[in-house]
């Protein structure tokens, strides 16, 4: 099924290759292709790039499917999560521009041990496994900045889980609001990220029916506001005071 996928996907970038946005003039400032580009011009890299354009809702990498590449976001937002115990969806982040999808497998796992789907409509830039191989033995700028990056990823992981054990659920919650205002910033007075409710509790770690209680709570002590999907942050500063003791600062 994958294979499939990701031939149709293929198929669909090549139809619109004239569309495709060259690393060189790429603007996302943190991606580390970007970032490692004059290295890889002298490589085949840069040009075995393929784009692909994902609709809202597309999910773009199974769980459980072998690993083919990488995914880099050029434009777009996208929701990575994982199945846990009784099939409960676990959302481990989300992914913005210039951020890497897929990677906990590249290299170890023969199969993607997340799934990945676009929250609004997403372009994703996908190197195939055996071209990025390749890339690294050729550039060792290249390999520097992954293992730089791999060793940023363990130790933020790690954290997570530490700080996270350590909090109640009103404190998970609060952390979950603080993560996506710090990432996304907001919008007119909300949130630049829509989310639902249960997307909420499926990154926090609890149920939705938590997550409408702890809201309720929040709302009436003044810290959020809501209309809908969209929550607004009226203080920040107040909202970090609650997790202080935390480290609210640990996800990216």
């Amino acid at each position: 099924m994958r294979d499939t996928q990701l031939n149709t996907y293929k198929t669909q970038s090549a139809k619109r290759s004239s569309f495709e946005t060259p690393c060189a003039l790429c603007e996302n400032a943190n991606c580390l292709m970007k970032n490692t580009f004059q290295d890889l011009e002298e490589s085949s890299l840069a040009n075995e790039k393929s784009d692909i354009r994902c609709k809202k809702g597309q999910q773009f990498i199974i769980e459980g499917a072998p690993v083919n590449g990488l995914f880099f976001v050029l434009k777009g937002v996208v929701k990575v999560f994982r199945t846990g115990i009784n099939g409960r969806e676990q959302i481990v982040r989300f992914a913005k521009e210039g951020e890497i999808i897929g990677h906990r497998g590249f290299g170890t796992e023969e199969y993607y041990s997340i799934g990945a789907i676009a929250l609004k409509d997403t372009v994703l830039c996908y190197f195939s496994k055996n071209t990025l191989q390749a890339a690294l033995m050729e550039s060792p700028k290249l390999s520097y900045q992954m293992m730089l990056f791999y060793a940023n990823e363990l130790n933020r992981s790690e954290s997570k889980v530490k700080t996270i054990s350590q909090m109640t659920v009103r404190e998970r919650v609060i952390d979950t609001l603080l993560y996506i205002h710090r990432k996304f910033g907001d919008l007119r007075g909300y949130l630049n990220l829509p989310l639902s409710r249960k997307e909420y509790a499926d990154y926090a770690g609890t149920t939705e029916e938590q997550v409408i209680r702890v809201f309720s709570l929040l709302k009436k002590e003044g810290l959020i506001s809501a209309k809908g999907k969209r929550i607004g942050i009226p203080n920040v500063q107040s909202l970090k005071n609650e997790i202080s003791e935390h480290n609210y600062f640990l996800g990216s």
